[in-house]
């Protein structure tokens, strides 16, 4: 997945668990799991949230990659 981030060592940074930092954002503990594993990527408006919770800017958590696959 072309989205990288770094929001499982923010959120530790923070001293709290999945649980906490869904309720925090408004969204399940199985999201905030699920971004941390690559496996969704947060809408432009969660990932702002996610961010000023952490006092950091969207793109010191989340980074994307281009997908050098189709390079000659």
């Amino acid at each position: 997945m072309p989205l990288e981030n770094h929001l499982k060592e923010y959120r530790a940074r923070l001293g709290v668990n999945q649980q906490e930092m869904g309720r925090l954002a408004g969204v399940s503990r199985q999201t905030i799991s699920q971004i941390e594993r690559g496996d969704y990527s947060p809408s432009v408006t969660l990932a702002l949230k996610l961010a000023k919770l952490c006092g950091v800017t969207v793109e010191d958590i989340f980074a994307y990659k281009e997908d050098n696959e189709n390079e000659s």
